[in-house]
């Protein structure tokens, strides 16, 4: 299998739920810091999409029996003013596209046992997207200064790992540009409206029924869910 073997089979998957119904309201960056490359093998981010009944949000109970083998990465949530098109999409333009930056988390998951999966594996399983959580309030932080912003993951408490958005590819605003010219070449537009997570700020790490995870900013806020 190519790379593009794999995107063809996520488009596949995307079409077919949008024939059926389902709402897509963003699409996740993966892959986009150094910690998770390292941790899934890869070199290069990836990208997946999600629907209006993957949303969760702050407080919310989450069934852990949804999911394979779920794992949470801390992560922004960008929702975009206008829409996105590349290519030629450029950093500048990207941030000015954001109209609010919110905390978020990713529920990752996948099919593959064991997590034992190459780039091409994560791709036609949506780049692992089992669902996302956001926060109901804005962080109150310019998209110029992403990169400065510390964020936390912990999970019962235990600080797991914490990272900058300099983490996530050097710039979190950069994998939204990257983003828009790779679809923009296959003819697609990011949406105004459409929430876009860039990327975690962490390694990702296992939940399991009982679990409470939260992406804590600090004194910008935080998101935290519950799996039961």
């Amino acid at each position: 299998m190519t790379l593009q073997d794999a995107y063809d089979v996520q488009d596949a998957q995307l079409q077919h739920h949008l024939t059926s119904g389902r709402v897509l309201v963003g699409r996740k960056i993966g892959l986009t810091s150094l910690a998770m490359q390292k941790q899934l093998g890869v070199d290069s981010p990836d990208f997946g999409f999600f629907f209006e009944d993957m949303v969760h949000h702050d407080g919310a109970d989450i069934s852990a029996s949804n999911f394979i083998q779920p794992k949470v990465e801390p992560e922004f949530g960008f929702v975009l003013k206008h829409s996105l098109q590349g290519p030629g999409v450029t950093l500048e333009q990207a941030a000015a596209a954001i109209d609010a930056v919110y905390p978020a988390i990713e529920i990752i998951d996948s099919r593959i046992t064991d997590w034992d999966i190459k780039l091409v594996d994560t791709v036609a399983d949506n780049a692992s997207c089992g669902a996302i959580a956001v926060g109901s309030t804005a962080l109150d932080v310019d998209p110029s200064v992403l990169m400065e912003i510390s964020c936390s993951l912990v999970i019962d408490g235990q600080t797991m790992g914490t990272g900058t958005g300099a983490d996530v590819m050097g710039n979190p605003v950069a994998p939204l540009a990257w983003l828009a010219n790779v679809l923009g070449e296959q003819g697609v537009v990011l949406d105004s409206g459409q929430l876009i997570l860039p990327g975690s700020f962490t390694k990702a790490e296992p939940v399991t029924a009982g679990s409470t995870a939260a992406a804590d900013f600090g004194p910008l806020g935080k998101l935290t869910i519950n799996f039961i």
